[in-house]
């Protein structure tokens, strides 16, 4: 460790893009006897594998994890493989449901594979917390609950507002935070890191870690990132996230279509573009000597060059140019057959069977809004009918990005009947 810059310059560099450090006087001390012992920090971050892929919304932590190992810590990647049969209830307006151990499982090793496109394989200690928490039994369990209170656990703002509302609690929820603050005990964390909905789960490991004898870990919390709509968190459950999985144009293409000002926290939060390098540009912008377009796209080619390489953010680029700059079609479009039309079906539910809006009323709204297009043209009238008479071939557009071609089947002729033989 006594390579590595100051426990002050540690700090100032973890610092960034966090929302809040408790304790910041306490993180300093450690980083201090961290340097002086040649010791690096435990540094925690749960995950629980609650859907199969991550998005640009998780890697806002995974790229502070990679920061304590840029500062030569280790980093704990703990899979709640146990937790998340329970279901974080931070955030819930309702109870989560529970997924069964396969689900868990299954999401838990997609979780790693694309967690180390970040992070440092060598430098990374995964855990599962089944490993310990399997074991407590009800004993134990009774035990780590006699802990807390339940007038603490209504302290939180999910569980109060649910619990005024007469919607219903239930006790496992409780358990949630207690199973996840043993997390910490266990690990003997120094730090654990969160997004800022996760700040009551961190603060009560504070208290637990003390009620079996241990130094509390310091609680570090990241700012939650909005999706591509601008306005709630990133989520695949609301359609407005970007996967780093994602095929590249297509992360491209979603980039490109967030607000210029969601843009710089992109940059702060995603990237490694420094603080002084973000405001510079975003100060140029402002004065008109630089594009937002360019400066956006310059965001959306490093996102695809972290996770699928130069090569892939060239190519990316250039359909987006083609595509949505010259006004062309892409290259690759879904083909998909269908059956000869019986009778009339309105456009927009065609539309959300296909998979091309989530809803018929969505399809209606986007019609409203000119945003489906067929063979070219603009079709803004709800009413809209597919039937026996649409063309055979039909390139249907919706938005900027959604692109089908849809192939009618020729009607099958029914079959001679062979002629009667003679009596």
């Amino acid at each position: 460790m006594r390579d590595f810059p100051t426990p002050k310059k540690q700090l100032e560099y973890l610092r960034k893009g966090a929302e809040k450090i408790v304790q910041e006087e306490e993180f300093l001390k450690k980083l201090e006897r961290s340097r002086k012992t040649g010791e690096p920090l435990t540094v925690k971050v749960g995950f629980d594998p609650s859907a199969p892929d991550i998005h640009l919304g998780h890697t806002v932590v995974l790229r502070k994890m990679k920061h304590f190992q840029d500062m030569g810590h280790r980093v704990v990647f703990l899979i709640g493989d146990f937790t998340g049969l329970i279901g974080d209830p931070s955030g819930r307006s309702k109870t989560r449901p529970v997924l069964t151990r396969e689900e868990v499982q299954q999401n838990a090793e997609t979780y790693k594979k694309q967690a180390f496109k970040i992070l440092d394989p060598e430098k990374t200690t995964v855990v599962f917390n089944s490993s310990w928490l399997g074991g407590l039994g009800s004993e134990g369990f009774i035990r780590l609950a006699a802990q807390f209170t339940v007038a603490r656990m209504l302290e939180r703002d999910d569980f109060l507002m649910r619990y005024k509302a007469g919607q219903p609690i239930g006790i496992h929820e409780f358990l949630y935070p207690l199973a996840q603050a043993y997390d910490s005990v266990v690990l003997r964390c120094d730090v654990e890191l969160g997004g800022t909905d996760q700040t009551f789960n961190l603060l009560v490991a504070r208290d637990i870690m003390r009620e079996h004898g241990l130094e509390p870990q310091v609680v570090m919390t990241l700012p939650l990132l909005e999706g591509t709509d601008g306005v709630e968190k990133m989520s695949k459950t609301l359609d407005n996230f970007i996967g780093i999985e994602e095929p590249p144009k297509e992360i491209f293409g979603k980039v490109m279509s967030i607000s210029d000002d969601l843009m710089w926290k992109y940059y702060t939060l995603l990237t490694d573009v420094s603080a002084q390098t973000i405001d510079d540009m975003r100060a140029r912008c402002a004065a008109g000597k630089l594009n937002p377009r360019d400066a956006k796209a310059g965001l959306a080619k490093m996102l695809i060059v972290y996770y699928h390489g130069e090569a892939a953010a060239r190519e990316a680029e250039e359909e987006f140019q083609r595509v949505f700059s010259k006004r062309e079609v892409p290259e690759e479009i879904e083909t998909r057959s269908v059956p000869p039309f019986k009778e009339t079906v309105l456009l927009s539910k065609f539309l959300a069977e296909a998979g091309l809006a989530r809803s018929n009323s969505e399809a209606r709204r986007l019609m409203h809004q000119g945003a489906v297009e067929l063979n070219g043209a603009r079709v803004d009238d709800v009413g809209f009918l597919l039937g026996p008479d649409s063309p055979r071939e039909m390139l249907l557009k919706v938005g900027k990005r959604r692109f089908l071609k849809v192939l009618v089947e020729e009607k099958k002729k029914a079959p001679k009947k062979p002629p009667s033989s003679p009596s």
